[in-house]
Order: C-alpha cells, then structure tokens, then sequence
C-alpha cells in the first residue's frame, strides 16, 4: 500500500460509499485482466485498485486507515486496533514500533533506549482498553458494547373504501389490540406506503423502536372503478332515456351532478365529464360514464305492438358487421 488508497480510486478522503463502488466498478472494469491479457501493469493496477476498495468499503478498516495511514495492518495485525474486535488487554508482543512509528517513538537520549509515551498516550490507552471518561475505549477484559439497534420494522395492510381513498382523511385501525389512526392523504391508491415512526417492534438492546409500515389496498365499490386519477361508472338508462335523449342525476365524488343524454344513444356509449373524478394535489381527473340501456322485465301487448310498429318505421342492422 505505497500508494495512497483513495489515490488509488481517484477519489478525495471525503468520499461517500457510493462513490467509492463507483469509483470501484469504473477502475475495476478498466484495469480488469480479460480485458488486459498481456499486460502486467494492469493486473498490478487491478489487485490495488481490489485492495483500496476491500479496506475503504469496510467502516472499521477506511477508519483505521484513516487515522494511522499504510501501516494500519501492521497494527490490525497486532490484534488490537480500535473496532478490530480484539480483547482489551492485548500484549504488545510482535510489534516493532519503530518501523510503525519511526524516530518518534524513540526515547530520547539514547540511554536505555526506553520509549517515550508523550504523544501517545491517548492512542496506547484506546489499544490497551484503558481511557476513561468520554470515548475511551473499550471496558478493560471485554469487548465494546454493542450500539443500540433500531427495533423491527412491521408491515400491515391497510384496506380502505374507494370513497375514503378518494376523500382523504382520518382513519383508524388495529394492529393486534393495538388501535392506531393514520391520516390518509386525498387520492391515495392502492400499492401507496405510510410510514408510522415508533410503532414496529421495541429495539432488543435500548435503540429506538422500529416503524410500521402501512401498504394501502382500495377496496372495490359496488358501481365506481378507478384508473388513475379517472373514475368510471355505469350508468343505466331507460329505452326512452336512450332514444329521445334527456338529462340524469349522477352521483360524483363532489356530490350530484345533472348528466346530459345525446338523443339515440346506444348501450356502450362513453360520456366524460371534466374534472369530476379524483383530486389529488393541483390534478383531476374524470368521470367517464358507460351507457347501459335496461328494458323491463315484462311488458303488455299494447306495448308489444308500439314496438313491432317502432322497428318497422326505424329499421337498422345492428349485426352487419358482425363476423368471424
């Protein structure tokens, strides 16, 4: 590790994670030997572009890096780095503190050669377990204590009416025996997430609980159907309605509108009204209504006639084009 790891990866010492994967496919896929077969500078290169990325990817070995610099191994290696999991009260024995440290960590004098502290006391008291008050290190003969962990996060279904997903507003619910409310945002659709901060699973270790997380499912309406921020609806209609044309009330999320019918309308036919669907935010969408003409279920013979007499003055072929 002569050269600088974050050199290495072309990249300052306040790099994110992200930029250093980045960085790491970019140089990784440059230097990569099936695409340099022949050449040993870039195989070179490649093992020290894998080596900065395994030390600056992991938390513990970047922030050890960064602190003593290339010779962080020599001090991992010793079995006692801050964060290497190593016990408190690890010996000393195997390091050469000279080559780590160089002149400094000499005595000075030169009489017995004894090592002055000076300096160092604070990084030899993190190694050996033994600072006290605020960030000292490690209780001595055991391991750190592990940071509070954030309790579970829960997932629930929340299932609301067409109408209450359209509207917005309040809505309660349970969760085991637990009632809980949410406030629904207008024109919420089905697959929408919410988020409750502090209501998932208690933190195993004194961190703060997890959340819960509400996915949204819109129930079905009996007459209305979404698509969008558009709602549809189908609308029956009378023969006479159908024929002669004529104006209908129909219910909208905003309350009753009148609907105009086009003379000789036929079942099917599709009449949209403007901005009389869904509202969410500055959109809206609309209503787009479907046509059904219903006949009634039985009718007298006077009736009968009137209709032979209406296809014989108003005869069509509806079937024409009807194929195969």
């Amino acid at each position: 590790m002569a050269k600088d790891l974050y050199e290495t990866l072309g990249l300052s010492r306040d790099a994110s994670k992200d930029d250093i994967k980045k960085a790491h496919r970019k140089m990784a896929n440059k230097f990569h030997p099936d695409k340099n077969p022949d050449d040993e500078s870039a195989k070179k290169q490649f093992k020290l572009v894998q080596e900065a990325y395994d030390i600056l990817s992991d938390d513990e070995k970047r922030a050890a890096y960064d602190r003593y610099g290339a010779d962080f191994e020599k001090i991992r290696g010793g079995g006692f780095y801050p964060g290497s999991g190593g016990g408190g009260g690890a010996g000393f024995e195997g390091l050469d503190l000279e080559q780590i440290f160089g002149a400094a960590g000499r005595g000075g004098g030169g009489a017995g050669g004894g090592f002055q502290f000076e300096g160092f006391g604070d990084f030899f008291e993190q190694l050996s377990g033994r600072g006290g008050g605020p960030g000292g290190g490690r209780p001595r003969g055991g391991r750190r204590a592990a940071p509070p962990q954030p309790g579970a996060n829960v997932r629930h279904e929340l299932e609301l009416p067409l109408e209450k997903a359209v509207a917005g507003g309040q809505v309660e619910f349970y969760v085991g025996d637990e009632k809980l409310s949410v406030n629904v945002p207008a024109g919420v659709d089905s697959g929408a997430k919410m988020r409750l901060r502090g209501k998932g699973q208690p933190s195993p270790n004194g961190g703060p609980d997890g959340d819960l997380i509400l996915l949204v499912k819109i129930s079905d309406h009996p007459h209305f159907r979404r698509s969008g921020l558009n709602l549809e609806i189908t609308l029956p209609i009378t023969i006479g309605e159908a024929v002669l044309g004529g104006k209908v009330d129909v219910p909208t999320p905003g309350g009753t509108i009148t609907l105009t019918i086009p003379p000789c309308s036929s079942s099917g036919k599709r009449l949209r009204l403007k901005g009389q669907g869904i509202v969410k935010g500055d959109r809206k969408g609309d209503l787009v209504v479907q046509l059904q003409i219903v006949v009634p279920e039985a009718v007298d013979v006077d009736s009968q006639k009137f209709i032979e007499q209406f296809e014989a003055a108003n005869s069509i072929s509806p079937r024409r084009d009807l194929s195969f």
